[in-house]
């Protein structure tokens, strides 16, 4: 059997869908990105705003009509908006075959083995996750499931459940495994990175966690995405000046800048918490790269609140900002509030917002320029040589065009000259020298590999 796979969503997704596969694999089932080609189609859908639920709902009736026109036998819809609107779903799109909530995923071999698309009998097993996307050498690695903060306007606690910290030898066993699988560059995910292991009783948080990977894994880049303010402790901010090869690079959302919002969304923070916090991480971490998200239009928000987000914006110069605007989920307490923001001025305070950003980006990344950045090739396209500097994420943060470094692998490490900045968010450079080929492989050092049969299987629950 064929399968293919549709991702949505963040991330955190993407995990989930790797480790799916790797499930499905163990039945015989062969992994084909040509959808046409494929006998089964797994959607991973995403619920947490209104655009991404309708990309979702897309995806799914779009591999409802591969049943009519192509080989396709099943489809399969899974994943958060799975969790959260399945009765739903189910009578609206009978062309669907299963659907399985975040919860019930456990299911899926059964349900598809009863169907007689996948065979009841392990096949060799290839490991707990199967790579699907087009840049190996990057690979995200979710450390738990959950949330407790209940944000107001945030579902996700609804669908994911309250937050789980996985051990930590089994994460750092997952890590070793990405590692042997090519992975140079692993990107820790979580709803909130840094409320890792508080629910344990093993004493292992966030700083421990990090230096066992840098102890017990030989990958250079390791990369911090989501992690709220309020947990970044003076502990945490000594393992990222201290260790090289956790980046200088944080993602960590604030949504809002005007503490009446803040109260109103049930954030942890106010503006000057977060002020502290960041003036606080620039002085401990040399050239540290911060990354933002925010809602524009929530419930309430006035011309003057919407001022004090933009001014705290131009005043705290955050290297990047990601933004939305605001949609009421069911569920959660915003739903119940008044949405008494009209859409096209939504829409005007989002166009604001990023041009704001856009510049001040710009300007951030011009004081690189005659500096030496260190920098992952990641692909060659058309001649050039797409790259990332450590203030680069992957997707989301722009790129560094290399001259010099077409003929190098995927995945190497070099040092480049930054020349000048392109489209606001991009670098040009030239290669200096390379620092880490790919060819300079290790094998992890202390740990022993996952075997067949690891408990890695629960993590997606």
């Amino acid at each position: 059997m064929k399968v293919g796979f549709i991702t949505l969503g963040c991330d955190k997704n993407t995990v989930d869908s790797e480790r799916y596969l790797a499930q499905l694999a163990d039945r015989g089932a062969e992994y084909t990105d040509d959808l046409a080609q494929a006998e089964v189609i797994v959607i991973n859908t995403c619920g947490f705003i209104d655009a991404a639920k309708k990309e979702s709902l897309d995806s799914i009736i779009e591999a409802g009509r591969m049943k009519d026109d192509g080989v396709c036998q099943a489809v399969v819809a899974v994943g958060c908006m799975v969790q959260r609107h399945k009765g739903e779903l189910e009578e609206a799109l009978p062309e669907v075959d299963l659907f399985l909530g975040a919860s019930e995923m456990d299911r899926l071999l059964p349900e598809l083995e009863a169907r007689g698309l996948i065979g009841d009998q392990p096949a060799m097993h290839p490991g707990v996750r199967l790579f699907t996307g087009d840049v190996p050498h990057i690979r995200y690695l979710k450390v738990s499931e959950g949330c407790d903060h209940g944000c107001a306007f945030c579902a996700i606690p609804l669908m994911r459940g309250k937050h789980r910290s996985f051990a930590l030898d089994e994460v750092v066993r997952e890590a070793q495994l990405l590692e042997a699988q090519g992975a140079r560059e692993i990107n820790l995910v979580a709803q909130d990175l840094a409320h890792y292991g508080r629910d344990r009783r093993d004493g292992f948080t966030l700083p421990e966690l990090l230096e066992a990977l840098v102890k017990d894994t030989d990958i250079p880049w390791l990369r911090m995405l989501y992690l709220y303010s309020s947990g970044i402790t003076p502990r945490l901010l000594e393992v990222m000046a201290r260790e090289s090869r956790v980046l200088p690079y944080l993602d960590m959302p604030m949504q809002h800048a005007a503490d009446s919002v803040l109260a109103r969304m049930r954030r942890p923070e106010r503006q000057h918490t977060i002020r502290d916090r960041v003036k606080k991480l620039r002085e401990v971490v040399p050239d540290l790269a911060i990354r933002t998200t925010c809602i524009v239009g929530f419930p309430g928000e006035t011309d003057a609140d919407f001022e004090e987000l933009l001014g705290f914006v131009e005043e705290t110069q955050f290297e990047r900002v990601g933004a939305f605007t605001y949609s009421p989920q069911e569920g959660t307490r915003a739903a119940a509030m008044t949405d008494d923001v009209p859409e096209p001025v939504k829409r005007q305070r989002l166009e604001r917002l990023m041009e704001l950003q856009r510049q001040i980006t710009a300007e951030r990344y011009e004081r690189f320029i005659g500096r030496t950045a260190r920098t992952m090739v990641d692909r060659v396209e058309g001649g050039e040589a797409q790259c990332r500097t450590v203030w680069q994420a992957d997707d989301v943060d722009g790129v560094a065009y290399v001259q010099g470094a077409e003929a190098l692998a995927p995945g190497t490490i070099i040092d480049a000259v930054i020349e000048g900045v392109e489209d606001d968010v991009d670098f040009r450079a030239t290669l200096l020298r390379v620092v880490d080929s790919t060819e300079r492989r290790t094998v992890p050092r202390t740990r022993s590999l996952p075997v067949m049969g690891s408990t890695m299987g629960s993590f997606g629950r």
